[in-house]
């Protein structure tokens, strides 16, 4: 006779908040389908989020709860908050009953907190994931009561937290990496095989001012050889001063692209923010980088990139030093310097961790069972 395993997973907010639980959510079912365990999926999100988009894309159940963001000063938001966290997890309690809910797995955002405090009120355990090297509040109060508390980075700053790394998806984890590959990746976007190529991105949404910087500097990073693969973001199209897109022998430019494999493969070099997933990922693929932590939030990223700057695997340049002058003095100088590109992959490479959705789903299994 076939048992389930009801988990629930929340968060979002951010496409970093949601690909590792469409990781974990991907490995789980792939570790029981052929037993007689059936796994049931609930993810909990907001609606205004990356993850009512992402989550159903994806082919997974999803439900929202109020967006209940934490006020960081005195207003009228943070006289509703009591009001409005108390509906959120009255509709958080509701979604956990309906789904005979046995382990909840969150990794932040505004959606966690009720989820989180619906869980404890249930008398579910809760299982946290913290994929930022400085905690966000809601993994912050989760810790205390939570039974596993998991961390991407080492020394994230959550009591009893254990190091798994990030779940990658296994389009990612298991990316095959090589000269033949590398070829046919370059070939499907569009670029020349044979020429050394930098890739930049600013993520889904791009970034203005890794923008500004790289069109700035365009002649001088094509006068190296190399070819540019610029994913602008959705409607940030580069044009030139009168207006016009800029098209260049050697210089691709497209808004958006879904799904990096390919875009990694092509890599000699990659130009990008420094999120919690990105790092992890360009680490475990073993990818030379210049990352550009953005100059916003609680300073995460900058702390996320800390590990592989030190250990030269990466160049880290704050937002407001990476302009066009910088790029046209120091990368054209980095993306001529083989020897140096070769020890920055092997470097990120040791820091890679492939398996860390198969420890999450060890540890969601086993706090199921237990229970």
């Amino acid at each position: 006779m076939n048992t389930t395993m009801n988990v629930v997973f929340c968060g979002g907010g951010t496409a970093g908040h949601v690909t590792p639980m469409l990781a974990m959510a991907e490995t789980l079912n792939r570790s029981y389908q052929d037993t007689d365990i059936d796994v049931n999926i609930l993810m909990i999100g907001t609606a205004e989020g990356m993850e009512a988009t992402l989550i159903p894309d994806a082919g997974y159940e999803f439900a929202t709860i109020e967006k209940v963001p934490m006020p960081r000063s005195v207003s009228i938001d943070l006289v509703s908050l009591p009001f409005r966290l108390r509906t959120a997890i009255k509709q958080a309690r509701k979604l956990l009953r309906e789904h005979q809910t046995q382990v909840v797995v969150g990794v932040g955002g505004y959606a966690a907190t009720p989820v989180y405090l619906a869980a404890r009120a249930e008398k579910i355990p809760v299982i946290v994931h913290e994929g930022n090297a400085r905690p966000g509040l809601a993994n912050k109060l989760a810790a205390r009561f939570a039974t596993v508390v998991a961390c991407a980075f080492e020394n994230t700053d959550l009591p009893g937290a254990i190091h798994v790394g990030m779940p990658l998806r296994s389009e990612i984890s298991q990316l095959p990496i090589g000269p033949t590959m590398r070829h046919e990746a370059r070939r499907s976007l569009g670029l020349d095989p044979d020429k050394t190529t930098l890739v930049v991105t600013g993520g889904s949404s791009g970034a203005q001012n890794i923008n500004a910087a790289i069109a700035g500097a365009l002649d001088d990073l094509l006068e190296t050889g190399a070819q540019i693969l610029h994913l602008t973001g959705r409607d940030k199209t580069i044009t030139d001063e009168v207006g016009n897109r800029i098209e260049k022998p050697g210089y691709v430019q497209v808004e958006y692209i879904d799904g990096l494999s390919r875009v990694y493969q092509a890599a000699d070099l990659i130009v990008a923010r420094a999120g919690g997933g990105t790092v992890h990922e360009i680490a475990a693929i073993g990818l030379p980088s210049v990352l550009v932590p953005l100059p916003v939030g609680n300073g995460e990223q900058e702390l996320n990139a800390a590990s592989l700057r030190e250990s030269g695997a990466a160049v880290v340049v704050p937002d407001k030093d990476f302009t066009s002058q910088w790029v046209a003095t120091r990368l054209p100088n980095l993306l001529q310097d083989e020897a140096r590109l070769e020890y920055m992959a092997q470097t990120a490479k040791n820091f890679g961790i492939t398996e860390a959705a198969e420890t999450m789903v060890r540890i969601i299994s086993e706090t199921k069972v237990a229970r």
